[in-house]
């Protein structure tokens, strides 16, 4: 018996040289990311990438609570693994640099500067 024929999709190179944006994304991939959401939590954890509407995906994650839900010392976290983060949710999302600074950027940042890497 033969085998069904296979369709293949053939893709056509790259016309265009992805943007500065792009690029900077692309440099935070791998890098420890800690992003900030709209209900007091902190997820801590690798950038893995985002999809069309900049949801943030992170694997090897720990979330954290701060303010009244956070629990007897509020510095428990607890480990989530891989998580989506809707940008819609994000408050501040910062990336560590090599000397263990956190670099960040608010959503209002993000909304407001050309020179975003989210925009």
């Amino acid at each position: 018996m033969s085998s069904p024929p296979v369709a293949t999709v053939a893709r056509s190179p790259r016309t265009t040289q992805p943007t500065a944006n792009v690029e900077r994304l692309k440099a935070m991939l791998k890098q420890t990311l800690r992003i900030s959401i709209t209900d007091g939590r902190i997820f801590v954890g690798t950038f893995a990438g985002t999809d069309k509407q900049l949801n943030v995906l992170l694997i090897n994650t720990d979330e954290y609570r701060v303010g009244p839900d956070a629990g007897a010392d509020g510095a428990d976290g607890r480990y989530v693994g891989q998580v989506m983060i809707p940008w819609r949710l994000v408050v501040r999302a910062e990336a560590r640099r090599g000397d263990s600074q956190m670099q960040g950027i608010s959503q209002d940042d993000a909304d407001s500067d050309d020179d975003s890497m989210y925009t």
